[in-house]
């Protein structure tokens, strides 16, 4: 692809700019030399700007030479930046008052798109809410918009893993300016907390109490990470609220390129997102949005993704052979921006990955309009426990002569450990597929497993469990995961999902807690979000069912007092139903004639 670009640029640092409220902000600026003005692409960001995430998803030096003035800002209370680090909540004020300075630079033309990924795609949707005049389009990457679906909790349960290990790593600039006049005190303070840091994995996340999490604790560098036991799934909370997108969205007007991974913590909020603005966008601009689903893990785009090769065409560097990701998010701007006809919106509307395949495949909506919900039920001989059980899955649904439900203890000291998945966790739990079959070999997962496909099939869409369930317990955790298994026996996890007893009413708009009656058969709906799959001849479909994926969420002490207050846990005694009255299965999109 032939660009026309200019050869020399100029960057200006820590360029300030004074918010309603008086801080000051301060950002890098990249610009053209020579006199003109351009369009502006702002990206606002936690991780400092002068550091390689400032630069990482869309490189400035390379988007000025294309005709941009590009901003690089640190967000208030960070780095550069005056102020006091509150994760989320100044993001919209502050968005919408660095839109409107970066539309009245001298070299700018007075329109501004956003970029950036997870929080700094969040910054874009916290300021397009808004709605600042100059802000004409944005291209947010793997990001939320709901924070009790993959950022602080997900179907009840604490993101433990995700929130451990960036709230400590957010920690080192808040004790960079705790001790600025004292280096001895910071140099002491920054050792101790790389040694937790790199203690997390191991030996951190096991801490109890959970609401005073030790690796936290200690440091006293997270103290909004606490209000989540203070309010637990409290979307009222003044921390919280900020982050809930979905109740807002109605007030976006400009477009957004979205970006999604198959294994990325957001994937599902990244599809609402492209949905909402798709389908029930307030402006003709707005309905132009745009989604791409990459085999991506977050932050992660290139090849290989966990231990699978997914071929050099699934990389964000040379996207189906064609195009890279920052050429891509170019495309976008100039359309939206300089007003250039890109060809851009002729073309789909989605590109999806379609793991199995290997293959880039444009689509028109999301689900699939010609997928197929096909319900797969869980059977056995009456011992699911472990792969070396006799569970299976098929699209017959339970008879009353089959044996009706299996078992297995949860204890809470020896959990099911997180291996691959959609993660964002420290070195000792790599995020994208992985062999299961070790997960699979103990007795606490149950293992279901069709027979061997005799032709391809291909599962594109939303996956959801419908599990029934009696536990021992007055509260505690069920854990689905789809899985394609080969010939050989290798177990390809593809997506999964957790729902906490207690919060089995949330999706259904019920906010407050209820406890189960231990002994008593419940329906348990659980959402493993999406995947885009062929399940190919010779393979066979599996569904794991467990209740623990730590550290991951945390582990349910199943004792049912409030939400991380214990330090002892209990055993709970689990049985999953799977008779004629209380059949229980996964529903998946199949896609005809793939």
């Amino acid at each position: 692809m032939a660009m026309q670009m200019g050869q020399e640029i100029i960057v200006d640092f820590d360029v300030p700019a004074t918010m309603l409220d008086g801080i000051v902000l301060r950002a890098n600026i990249y610009r053209p030399v020579g006199e003109g003005q351009w369009p502006v692409l702002l990206t606002r960001l936690p991780y400092g700007k002068d550091l390689p995430g400032g630069t990482a998803f869309l490189d400035p030096a390379q988007v000025a030479r294309r005709g941009y003035v590009v901003v690089v800002q640190d967000t208030r209370g960070r780095s550069a930046s005056e102020g006091e680090w509150v994760p989320f909540v100044n993001e919209a004020q502050d968005g919408y008052d660095t839109v409107e300075w970066a539309a009245q630079l001298p070299q700018s033309n007075g329109s501004v798109g956003m970029y950036g990924i997870s929080y700094f795609g969040f910054t874009q949707w916290a300021t397009a809410v808004l709605q600042p005049p100059a802000l004409k389009a944005m291209a947010p990457i793997q990001t939320w918009n709901d924070p009790f679906n993959g950022l602080t909790f997900r179907g009840g349960a604490l993101e433990l893993g995700t929130s451990g290990s960036w709230q400590l790593m957010m920690g080192i600039d808040v004790l960079m300016r705790r001790h600025r006049n004292d280096p001895q005190a910071l140099g002491r303070a920054i050792y101790l907390l790389a040694k937790e840091t790199d203690a997390l994995g191991k030996q951190g996340y096991w801490s109890l109490p959970l609401r005073e999490f030790g690796p936290l604790h200690r440091h006293n560098v997270a103290p909004h990470f606490f209000e989540n036991f203070v309010s637990p799934m409290d979307l009222e909370h003044e921390l919280v609220k900020p982050l809930a997108i979905f109740q807002q969205q109605e007030q976006v007007t400009v477009p957004a390129l979205n970006v999604a991974g198959w294994y990325d913590i957001f994937l599902l909020d990244t599809i609402t997102n492209f949905k909402v603005l798709r389908e029930n966008g307030s402006t003709p601009e707005a309905r132009q949005s745009k989604l791409i689903i990459g085999p991506w893990t977050h932050g992660a785009f290139s090849n290989p993704v966990g231990e699978l090769n997914f071929g050099f065409g699934s990389t964000a560097a040379f996207i189906d052979l064609q195009i890279d990701l920052v050429s891509l998010q170019v495309r976008w701007f100039d359309h939206w921006l300089k007003g250039l006809d890109t060809g851009i919106l002729n073309e789909a509307p989605i590109k999806l990955f379609v793991m199995g395949a290997n293959a880039w495949r444009d689509e028109q909506e999301w689900p699939l309009a010609r997928a197929v919900d096909t319900r797969y039920y869980l059977h056995s001989l009456d011992r699911a426990n472990s792969l070396h059980g006799n569970g299976y899955l098929t699209t017959d649904k339970p008879e009353s002569h089959e044996p009706a439900s299996d078992h297995y203890g949860y204890d809470p000291a020896n959990p099911v450990m997180t291996r691959g998945g959609a993660l964002l966790m420290p070195p000792e739990y790599p995020a994208g597929p992985y062999d299961q079959r070790v997960t699979e070999g103990r007795q606490d997962v149950l293992v279901y497993t069709s027979g061997e496909l005799k032709e391809d099939l291909e599962v594109t869409g939303p996956v959801t469990v419908h599990l029934w369930a009696i536990s021992s317990a007055p509260d505690t955790d069920f854990v689905a995961r789809l899985v394609d298994v080969y010939p050989d026996g290798y177990a390809q996890n593809l997506t999964d999902g957790i729902i906490r007893a207690r919060y089995r009413h949330f999706h259904r708009g019920q906010s407050r807690p209820e406890l189960i009656e231990p002994g008593k058969a419940y329906e348990y709906e659980i959402d493993l979000w999406a995947t885009s799959n062929v399940f190919k001849a010779g393979h066979r479909i599996r569904l794991d069912i467990t209740s623990s994926n730590f550290p991951r969420w945390d582990r349910n002490p199943n004792t049912g007092h409030d939400f991380g207050a214990d330090t002892e846990i209990a055993v709970a005694r689990q049985t999953i139903l799977h008779d004629p009255e209380h059949a229980s299965y996964v529903v998946l999109p199949v896609v005809p004639g793939s």
